[in-house]
């Protein structure tokens, strides 16, 4: 058995490989595709040339140019083309994509082999034309569409590995358009929830996540000539917290990044929701929302594509801190149009943008009537990108990694940290992606646990009563217990004083007391006492959902009108027996 465990890990290590490799190669063709359609539409039709990042380097090296139709119309023509296309060929591929990606792994699984590429082209007129969206909605579709068919592919391998190389597709198309190898495989894994981790694909995403960085690397230094690993999004100086006292401010700053995350949540939902209701044909409705980013970017011509290109201005100090916030807000309005019409674009990288805005202009104003106790405003840009993407997404983790990878500034960590932290606090469980909270909330998992068989059993019905449970004395000493662990195989006892239930005892709660002391430390000295409890009349669901929630292996059962009458115990284990026992029952009626 172990064998054939190893065997089926290593094998999905491998498929996950192929995985990185394809991802690699799509993502350089969005890459393209992208510059391509920029240079025909921006470049060609009107003369505007964005600036660039670090990392947007020119792979195709040719210039058109007309320069007749105004700018206001380019971002319609393109949204138009995206409409189109995407209606006719695949319409799930109009919006974002990373919503579509994480639905895909949450239910079905499977993605149509035409959605990577009839994506990779829409998000080129999308983007190309200046729609105001970023590369990693449309890579992680493309990459969960990469990783499906190569599960299908290799048909003896298990649905639920499966679901982990669409994981692992996902993972790749962020670690590689971003040049973020290991933040895009934990992104890949954790933007599946608001409070939880994929944690089984982990491993796995970061080999795909890493062969895609190499192959897509390999390609922009093979047409570059940028030697392989030297290469970021952006270009950022070596930046450091100034004093203890700066970091009240960067935590001010996450404050006020998951306040403009919320805004960004609910500007961009409702604006969907207002194109969705608009009875207009669906391929229209990319062009009207181009449309009225197009008129935008006739006055402002920084809500116009990915935004990089600004960002890379903000930290080389060539915008100033008024303009920065006003294209904080401005570039909030032009993506959620023209994503939440249907255009194809992310908006995981507006929301990179967005925060680096925002965390500009607060550190110009920080650092203009505090100069003594706060550094250079480009640290407060770094935080501002971490905030809004730990907010809006539900990534505090894989947020700090990328912005660490995408920069190279890696002296901001605890800035860093406590600016993400805050964020995502703020925004609760409000997130732009919708994604389950939890790993026992997702779909495809409550089927894997056949959850549903145990709504309809009570936990009274699967308990131990209380006479039959094995319990402890406040009063007994921690070398009591032990051995009492010891003759049960129980690793905890609900602690009674005078028949009440008064707290439970474990024993990692005795590991914690040095040796020595063991003999001469009450129960009541290290027991819990804030519990986690379940009531006879609710369901082992209820019960397991506990369970999974707080990570415990059992719940006392008490009585709903007093906590402290014990009824009885319910585990793990019982509830096993109980689902395995209802459904052979299912099979037998």
């Amino acid at each position: 058995m172990r064998l054939y465990l190893k065997a089926r890990y290593l094998y999905l290590i491998f498929l996950s490989t192929i995985v990185g490799v394809f991802v690699g190669v799509m993502s350089f063709l969005l890459h393209a595709c992208i510059e391509f359609n920029t240079k025909l539409f921006l470049e060609g039709l009107d003369s505007y040339y964005p600036p660039l990042s670090a990392g947007e380097i020119e792979v195709l090296h040719f210039h058109f140019h007309l320069g007749f139709v105004p700018i206001f119309l380019i971002p319609a023509i393109g949204g138009l083309l995206c409409g189109l296309v995407a209606f006719y060929l695949s319409p799930e591929t109009l919006g974002g994509g990373t919503r579509e990606a994480i639905v895909y792994f949450h239910t079905t699984g499977r993605v149509k082999t035409r959605v990577p590429f009839v994506k990779t082209i829409v998000t080129g007129f999308t983007i190309g034309s200046g729609g105001s969206g970023g590369r990693e909605g449309p890579i992680m579709q493309i990459g969960a569409g990469i990783g499906s068919i190569v599960g299908r592919m290799f048909k003896k391998i298990s649905e639920k590995d499966k679901r982990i190389l669409l994981a692992c597709g996902m993972s790749a198309g962020m670690g590689s358009i971003f040049l973020s190898p290991i933040g895009g495989a934990i992104f890949g894994v954790e933007v599946l929830y608001k409070r939880d981790y994929e944690v089984e694909a982990l491993v796995p995403a970061l080999v795909s996540s890493i062969t895609a960085y190499s192959v897509f690397h390999s390609l922009l230094s093979a047409f570059t000539g940028v030697p392989f690993g030297t290469l970021r999004i952006f270009n950022a100086p070596d930046v450091r917290i100034q004093s203890p006292v700066e970091l009240i401010f960067y935590a001010l700053l996450g404050l006020a990044g998951g306040l403009i995350s919320l805004l960004y949540i609910e500007l961009y939902k409702l604006v969907k929701k207002l194109f969705k209701k608009m009875k207009v044909p669906t391929p229209l409705k990319p062009a009207i929302g181009g449309l009225a980013v197009g008129l935008m970017g006739w006055k402002f011509q920084y809500v116009l594509g990915t935004g990089y290109g600004y960002v890379q201005m903000a930290i080389k100090g060539l915008i100033d801190a008024k303009t920065l916030w006003i294209a904080t807000f401005a570039k909030i309005l032009a993506t959620t149009l023209t994503i939440g019409s249907g255009g194809s674009g992310g908006l995981f990288a507006p929301g990179v943008v967005i925060g680096a805005l925002l965390g500009g202009g607060f550190g110009y104003v920080v650092h203009e009537f505090l100069p003594s106790v706060t550094g250079n405003p480009n640290g407060y840009i770094l935080a501002g990108m971490v905030t809004l993407l730990a907010g809006a997404f539900k990534t505090p983790l894989s947020a700090v990694i990328m912005v660490f990878e995408m920069t190279g500034s890696y002296n901001l960590l605890p800035a860093l940290a406590i600016a993400s932290t805050i964020s995502y606090v703020i925004t609760g469980d409000r997130s732009i992606c919708d994604q389950p909270s939890t790993r026992v909330e997702s779909p495809v998992h409550r089927k894997e646990l056949s959850i549903d068989v145990l709504k309809g059993i009570k936990v009274e019905e699967a308990m131990i009563p209380a006479e039959k449970v094995y319990t402890v004395s406040p009063d007994m000493n921690l070398l009591e217990v032990l051995k009492l662990v010891r003759e049960t195989g129980h690793p905890g006892f609900p602690v009674l004083e005078n028949g009440r239930l008064v707290g439970v005892v474990t024993f990692e709660d005795i590991e914690k007391v040095p040796i020595d002391r063991r003999a001469e430390t009450k129960v009541r000295d290290v027991m819990s006492t804030n519990l986690i409890v379940t009531y006879p009349d609710e369901t082992l669901e209820d019960a397991l959902i506990k369970l999974a929630t707080y990570d415990v292996g059992r719940l006392p059962v008490v009585s709903r009108e007093d906590k402290t009458k014990f009824l009885g115990l319910i585990t793990r284990s019982l509830i096993v027996k109980a689902h395995a026992d209802a459904v052979k029952k299912l099979y037998e009626e």
